[in-house]
């Protein structure tokens, strides 16, 4: 995938190697765009991750270290010091660890390399939840009632309770669901906004939070956007991303099946008006609650979204690719007209829990991975056979990404996929995901934010008839009273002795 008309072969790069600060599969993504290129990959780990995909792919490491796994990554004047001593002249975040953090970024400039992502300025305005959402009501595009902290501490609780229940609290600074919590009675406003406070505090290093009403199963829009430096911005149509656990997304499709014509050209229009009046720069994701007909703004996410592959199957475009086009300095070469999506796609993020049990994160060792690799198919990989898989890092494990001609088609393709796919070692909602692409509700674009817990019986995987009855069977013979009873022979017969006819 790659821009009509431009020739990686002879870009004028201002840089020729370029640093990847993550992890996982997205390391591994980063890495193949960036070899494509004609541009030197260099990837840093943490010694538990020596035996990734991305790692073992790498022609060039660094190894990188730290009091956890978690923190080495985490180390930005670390993993600045090894793109200076590797020779590398950009550093590409990736997502999560670093990508929306501000100071990294002009830490990054300041040490005379380049940061593919948006400007430290960027980053602050939009990567702030409530810095964000002041600076779009300001603009004119449409928020949630909400209730902001840093308005007035002093009345924040009495603020909340005038917007309307249930409400949902956030961090200001959050993401991946951490910290935030659904209040539905008022008398438990005060204690859930201290507890939501504390994980702000212990997951991101700022306490800071806002409410906004909750509304019940809404349907979870993105719009993909991308800028460049030289003043043009356009979007790569939207995502419905309304399937998601305890806030976390695990299926992600494009077009979204709920969307008119109509709709779909406002919600994209205002995600690519608000980057505008921010002057966004690089590839960034504006998010929306939509329901009951209308669309509110959630939240931007200044970085490449894990979701970003159907986005690219759609439209045939790299976006790792764009971003470091737009990092280079380079304008986008092409305008919005040139963006003409098609057909279907959608990503299943497999990951290693279980989903009988609360999704509750697993552990193993990788026997065995097979891909069936079909009509349409993609995997993006973030493991490979005899890696150890530990709680140090999120449970995603891979996506599987499909295209197709229309919705059902991708469906079914991606049916198919999670069917011949075999990961053996760790369980994992393989077969979860089976059930779920294979729902009635599903099947007809019937989802929105509660789909999972309006549907337990995906969770979990149901028990033929036969199989129960014999382990019915098994389990009442193991109890002692039952196999006496079993093995005992009944009156007359016991007192008939050794007697034969």
């Amino acid at each position: 995938m790659t821009t009509p008309g431009r020739d990686a072969s002879t870009a004028a790069w201002p840089f020729r190697a370029v640093l990847i600060a993550n992890r996982g599969e997205i390391a591994l993504r980063i890495l193949r765009t960036v070899e494509r290129l004609g541009l030197e990959a260099i990837v840093v780990h943490h010694a538990v991750d020596a035996a990734t995909p991305a790692v073992r792919a790498a022609r060039r490491t660094v190894e990188i270290t730290g009091r956890t796994p978690v923190t080495a990554y985490l180390d930005g004047a670390q993993i600045i010091a090894a793109a200076k001593q590797s020779g590398a002249g950009a550093i590409h975040p990736g997502y999560g660890f670093l990508s929306e953090n501000a100071g990294f970024a002009r830490d990054v400039a300041a040490a005379g390399l380049i940061f593919v992502g948006p400007r430290p300025e960027a980053i602050e305005l939009m990567g702030d939840k409530v810095r964000a959402r002041a600076f779009v009501a300001r603009h004119g595009f449409p928020v949630a009632p909400s209730a902001i902290e840093d308005d007035d501490p002093a009345t924040f609780v009495e603020r909340a309770r005038t917007v309307a229940f249930p409400l949902l609290i956030k961090p200001s600074a959050g993401g991946g669901g951490k910290g935030m919590r659904i209040v539905r009675d008022p008398a438990d406003l005060a204690e859930e906004i201290v507890r939501a406070r504390s994980e702000g505090q212990r997951y991101f290093g700022d306490g800071r939070l806002y409410v906004e009403r909750y509304l019940e199963n809404p349907r979870h829009i993105e719009v993909q956007v991308l800028g460049d430096s030289h003043g043009t911005v356009v979007h790569l149509h939207e995502r419905e991303c309304s399937v998601q656990r305890r806030f976390q997304k695990i299926i992600e499709e494009t077009p979204s099946p709920a969307l008119s014509a109509e709709l779909r050209t406002r919600i994209c229009e205002t995600a690519a008006g608000i980057a505008r009046a921010a002057g966004y720069r690089n590839a960034g994701t504006v998010e929306f609650i939509y329901g009951d007909g209308d669309f509110h703004f959630l939240e931007m996410n200044t970085r490449l979204q894990v979701e970003h592959p159907v986005t690219e199957m759609v439209t045939g475009m790299d976006l790792v690719e764009q971003q470091l086009r737009v990092a280079a300095g380079e304008p986008l070469g092409f305008a919005q007209a040139d963006v003409a999506p098609a057909g279907h796609a959608i990503e299943c993020r497999l990951y290693a829990e279980s989903p009988v049990r609360g999704f509750m994160p697993t552990t193993g060792r990788v026997l065995m991975v097979r891909h069936g690799g079909g009509p349409g198919a993609r995997l993006d990989p973030g493991i490979a056979e005899g890696q150890a898989i530990t709680t140090a890092f999120d449970p995603m494990l891979a996506k599987l990404i499909v295209h197709g001609k229309d919705r059902e088609e991708a469906r079914q393709r991606m049916l198919a996929e999670l069917k011949s796919f075999v990961l053996l070692g760790c369980e994992t909602n393989l077969r979860f995901l089976r059930r779920l692409v294979a729902h009635p509700a599903f099947r007809d674009g019937d989802v929105h934010t509660g789909f999972i817990d309006a549907h337990p019986e995906i969770a979990a995987e149901p028990i033929p008839q036969a199989t129960l009855d014999r382990m019915l069977a098994v389990a009442a013979l193991s109890v002692r009273p039952v196999r006496d009873a079993a093995d005992a022979v009944p009156r007359p017969h016991g007192e008939m002795g050794g007697w034969r006819n």
